[in-house]
């Protein structure tokens, strides 16, 4: 257990709970701490993705120079080829020390190419394991807090007063809503580390599946359209990405009837899928916006502003498209394409 929170404990557990209050107080208190730590963890995930984003940047430009050698070397090539005419303007061209030029050139772009391939690595390697640190770190004292929670309620709850029974829920939704960015952190962190399967999935087990797992208020109805195909594709990333919308389009409805409806258009060489809702909708300066992760444009307990950041990445390692059409307070309608294997 977190050595603050066993302090607080101690303290108004040695000679009885006197003060409910004050005690629930405390415990709010030192929960403060992880909150401070997952802020942490999201700036270094930040800090981190601009990093990966100037490299990818040096090693663009790196590709356009290796371009341009070869532009020169073909130059050179085919210069070896013209006739005595074209020979007269080359007068001053020593075409062996050109040659012995650019190859210097391209070993030593190659070797800066290889250095910063490494040291991307090593970064990625780090920023793992710091998110599976850190979220283990975490989870343990969560455990400790909501186990607290379910005996003192257990305990005394016919005694409390409606103050104490708001601690007890505020301390509830944030112990929820920390657990479930931890678990969005590790994966978002490992998504795109986990070998791909190439395997049958058939997507009406697949949503079922996912419908019997998440919870679903008794206001909200999943619609399966048409009968979802069966693709070849990796099992755990498309139950990661149904998922993430399905819950997503529950986690946005304020309706006192709500609908999710999945639906898709089958064409030659993909399927165009699509999860729409009657929700509360997103305004069109937020639709790129909510890609990003972190990012959360509703202030909702439910949202670790991951889910859709780990939606995107999926499609984007496997070079697929993504987009929305929503407007405020009418719903929101997320397509992707899946390409046929």
């Amino acid at each position: 257990m977190n050595s603050l929170l066993k302090r607080q404990i101690g303290k108004h557990l040695k000679n009885g709970l006197n003060n409910m209050d004050q005690f629930l107080e405390s415990i709010d208190d030192s929960y403060t701490n992880y909150e401070d730590q997952i802020a942490i963890l999201q700036h270094s995930i930040k800090i981190s993705s601009d990093e990966l984003y100037e490299a990818n940047q040096k090693l663009r430009a790196e590709a356009d120079s290796l371009k341009e050698i070869n532009k020169n070397l073909e130059f050179i090539l085919n210069s070896m080829n013209l006739d005595s005419n074209a020979f007269e303007t080359l007068n001053n061209f020593n075409t062996s020390d050109y040659i012995k030029y650019q190859t210097i050139e391209i070993i030593k772009i190659n070797k800066q190419r290889e250095e910063l391939l490494i040291s991307l690595e090593k970064q990625n390697q780090s920023l793992n394991e710091y998110a599976h640190i850190v979220s283990h770190d975490l989870k343990s004292p969560l455990r400790s807090i909501h186990s607290l929670i379910t005996w003192i309620k257990e305990d005394n709850g016919q005694n409390f007063n409606e103050k104490t029974n708001d601690y007890f829920s505020l301390i509830q939704k944030k112990v929820e809503k920390m657990n479930h960015l931890i678990q969005g952190i590790l994966t978002y962190s490992k998504i795109d580390k986990i070998k791909i399967l190439n395997e049958d999935v058939d997507l009406n087990d697949l949503v079922n599946n996912i419908n019997n797992m998440i919870f679903i208020p008794s206001n909200i109805e999943i619609i399966i359209k048409n009968k979802l195909p069966i693709i070849r594709n990796d099992m755990f990333r498309m139950q990661q990405l149904f998922q993430n919308l399905i819950s997503n389009a529950i986690n946005f409805n304020d309706k006192p009837i709500g609908t999710v409806e999945i639906d898709f258009v089958e064409k030659e060489y993909l399927f165009v899928f699509s999860v729409k809702d009657n929700g509360v909708g997103i305004s069109n300066k937020n639709q790129e916006k909510i890609f990003q992760i972190f990012e959360s444009v509703n202030n909702d307990d439910k949202s670790g502003g991951i889910g859709l950041s780990i939606v995107k990445r999926i499609l984007d390692n496997s070079n697929e498209k993504i987009w929305v059409e929503s407007q405020e307070d009418s719903g929101t309608t997320f397509y992707f394409t899946l390409h046929k294997q």
